[in-house]
């Protein structure tokens, strides 16, 4: 007879991804052993294989769940209002409080997603890419002069780069809250990205002008 489940199997399973991301965030994926969660959440690897049959089961686990609630915040904020600039904010105010509490899982998958088979790494990029998208989305709505350009990218993503690895200088309760610093990150883009796109239209133009003029002085030189 197949052995039934307790009925606080899913509490203990979450406890067991919650122990092994801060194991692996710690120690790495490599250097993280069965053993050392079994001790860490304090069960016998017997019981433990209950639970998971192998390592790697439980990394992915471990970023399924997360990116799923990074994707399920993200989405409710962007619907939460209908003004353009708001949405930004909503989306990054949602990320950062969704991190609280959060930094080994997200360590974990900024390091170790590559780690898993390809065919498990394809589903989580493609949650990681519903997530880029609803605030690329977003952010094209904002700002008209990027719009669905070949800006928008390196936008959306330079804003992901100040939110995702805000966790390895940011300590709660001192400087900035995780509310404030949602608001200066959009605060930042919007009132840069229109100039920036504008300078990077100018400057082809400028490059050549300074080439050309380059080129006049060595003709005049020669002569």
């Amino acid at each position: 007879m197949a052995r039934t489940r307790a009925q606080d199997y899913d509490a203990k399973r979450l406890a067991i991804l919650r122990r092994s991301a801060k194991l692996f965030a710690e120690f790495g994926y490599s250097g993280t052993s069965i053993t050392m969660i079994a001790n860490a959440c304090g069960v016998s690897k017997a019981l433990l294989y209950h639970y998971y049959s192998d390592k790697e089961s439980v990394l992915f686990d471990i970023l399924f769940a997360h990116l799923g609630d990074l994707v399920e915040v993200a989405e409710k904020a962007a619907q939460s209002t209908n003004d353009p600039r708001d949405r930004v904010y909503a989306i990054a105010a949602a990320l950062l409080e969704s991190y609280r509490g959060a930094d080994a899982e997200h360590q974990v998958q900024i390091a170790n997603l590559k780690l898993l088979p390809s065919d498990k790494q394809e589903q989580l990029r493609d949650m990681e890419r519903t997530l880029v998208a609803t605030l690329s989305d977003a952010l094209a709505e904002a700002l008209p002069a990027i719009g669905r350009g070949p800006l928008l990218k390196p936008l959306t993503m330079s804003a992901f780069g100040m939110l995702n690895w805000h966790y390895l200088w940011f300590r709660e309760g001192k400087g900035l809250s995780r509310d404030e610093y949602a608001r200066f990150v959009t605060d930042l883009i919007m009132s840069g990205a229109a100039d920036a796109a504008a300078a990077l239209r100018q400057a082809p133009a400028s490059e050549t002008a300074a080439k050309r003029s380059a080129g006049a002085r060595g003709v005049r030189r020669r002569a």
